[in-house]
């Protein structure tokens, strides 16, 4: 009877995966990463399919836009753009714009540089780096309309970089202030408490991304005297180097199931054009040119609508309750 059970069971489970097949092979066909890219003239920001494909331009004006940041949802694409004011004083300001490029609407209104914006998980706020205060770069918060600004950092030297951990109680980010290491990685709570170094290296190390399951941080380094990627784990131990390239590799951000990394490098033979590539987290093999242009890619950024439908913080257990179902 026991046995009988357990074979039923299992018939289950696999109506229940094979019946699942489908919808997530789609779910992942529509993964779509975000860039910066110059290649009509001026920076705009593009959408491609994770496979390279169906390039679509998002912004279209004369001026730069840069650093997008994807909402949890998908509908909305947060960025930087230096469109206000004139060209003989261009500002940079946080906009958001709908994952189509309609809507584009100003999030910040400030004489001081305001960018790099990176959406929390619970979709309710945005932090950046601004220059506002003393043109000192400094970690900020707001809410996703713009309203309520707050500073998190304080220091007399450069904060940048922010990026939220999976869970929205965490923040990792660049800083000088270690002004004899050059640029660290730092990880503070969410109103800006416990600041802490987690790389304590020499070298430049900068770029900061933190992994969807909350485990790792991949980076940017200088310390083996070329910009590589590297990542270690979310409290800064086993540090590892995953690419390994006479090329610059810059601004690594990760695949929803923490599998693969995108990032830009010049490692096509010219030094001046940046394009996106995809890796492995091991680093070790299919390292890919997704965006394959004359002109520079940058600044990519991964979203994919499989993983957008569980709450912040929480994992999807699927796969979990189907091995429970298999004992």
């Amino acid at each position: 009877m026991h046995r009988g059970c357990n074979h039923a069971h299992l018939i289950l489970a696999n109506v229940v995966v094979l019946g699942l097949m489908p919808l997530m092979v789609s779910i992942n066909a529509r993964a779509q990463i975000a860039f910066s890219s110059d290649r009509d003239g001026d920076r705009e920001i593009y959408v491609m399919d994770a496979d390279g494909k169906k390039l679509r331009k998002l912004t279209n004006n004369r001026f730069a836009d840069s650093y997008p940041s994807w909402s949890p949802d998908g509908k909305r694409i947060a960025f930087s753009s230096d469109r206000a004011g004139s060209f003989g004083d261009r500002n940079w300001e946080i906009y958001v714009m709908d994952a189509n490029g309609g809507n584009p609407r100003n999030l910040t209104n400030n004489p001081a540089k305001d960018w790099m914006p990176s959406w929390s998980p619970d979709g309710k706020h945005i932090v950046f780096a601004s220059g506002r205060d003393h043109k000192n770069w400094e970690i900020y918060v707001m809410d996703v309309n713009g309203k309520n600004p707050q500073r998190l950092t304080n220091n007399l030297w450069f904060d940048v970089d922010p990026s939220w951990s999976p869970d929205g109680k965490r923040i990792v980010f660049s800083s000088y202030r270690d002004r004899d290491k050059d640029y660290e990685i730092y990880v503070m709570d969410v109103n800006g408490k416990n600041q802490r170094n987690l790389t304590n290296n020499p070298a430049f190390d900068w770029m900061p991304s933190w992994s969807p399951d909350g485990e790792r941080i991949a980076f940017v380094s200088h310390r083996d005297e070329n910009w590589e990627i590297y990542v270690m784990d979310a409290d800064g131990g086993n540090p590892r180097r995953l690419t390994k390239n006479p090329a610059h590799d810059y601004s690594p951000s990760w695949s929803p199931g923490s599998e693969r990394i995108v990032f830009s490098s010049d490692r096509d033979g010219n030094l001046e054009n940046f394009e996106i590539y995809v890796m492995n987290t091991d680093g070790a093999r299919h390292t890919l040119n997704l965006s394959k242009n004359r002109r520079n890619d940058t600044a990519p950024a991964w979203y994919s609508p499989a993983f957008a439908v569980a709450p912040a913080g929480k994992k999807l257990t699927m796969w979990g309750w189907l091995k429970q179902v298999d004992r």
